[in-house]
């Protein structure tokens, strides 16, 4: 799978653009100022890279050694500091109660995957730590703007509220958006996304 990814990179430019995802940009105003955070699958570093232009502490984990190398190159860049580390999310050490918020964005797996990742998001949240998510749903297989191929990766607000039952919703809204991400995600698509918080 690494080199799926690692493949999917190599290109002299950012396969899902260089700025942020625009649900990531409109949820921003709930994070606390200076916030310690984790973007997982963060890709070539464009949603991590511009949290930590607004002055959070960022933190991204990646499996392709090709974006990771990527996202350090576009923080140097933009003259930020990014604390990169390039690791599978099903073997990496998680740190527990170690953020102030996580952020998900199109990170999609098979459901027993996707159900031990997400425990680990919640464990890695401090109390009252707040989770950003954006994911395709189910509705996506109708749209050509990109994402997996095959329903059981793709997900519904029920299926989030199943994974996370110990975060609160203060957001979960299912419907159609405008994606302009690059060449990866462009066009209209289907979405699932939502910001929760860990109780205390």
């Amino acid at each position: 799978m690494s080199d799926f990814w690692n493949q999917k990179y190599a290109r002299e430019d950012y396969f899902y653009g260089e700025q942020p995802n625009d649900f990531l940009r409109s949820q921003a105003f709930r994070l606390p100022p200076a916030a310690r955070i984790l973007v997982i699958g963060d890709g070539e570093g464009r949603n991590g890279v511009w949290l930590a232009q607004q002055g959070f502490d960022v933190s991204t984990v990646d499996y392709s050694a090709v974006a990771c190398q990527k996202a350090r190159a576009l923080a140097a860049r933009r003259g930020v500091m990014l604390d990169s580390h390039c690791a599978d999310l099903l073997t990496w050490d998680w740190p527990v109660a170690a953020f102030d918020a996580v952020v998900s964005i199109f990170l999609h797996f098979e459901p027993s995957d996707r159900q031990q990742i997400h425990q680990r998001i919640a464990h890695s949240l401090r109390p009252q730590g707040l989770l950003i998510v954006e994911l395709f749903h189910p509705n996506q297989l109708n749209y050509r703007s990109g994402g997996p191929k095959a329903v059981e990766m793709l997900v519904t607000a029920d299926d989030l509220r199943a994974d996370w039952p110990q975060l609160d919703w203060l957001l979960l809204v299912e419907g159609e958006t405008r994606l302009t991400e690059g060449v990866g995600h462009e066009g209209t698509g289907w979405v699932t996304h939502g910001v929760a918080r860990r109780s205390a």
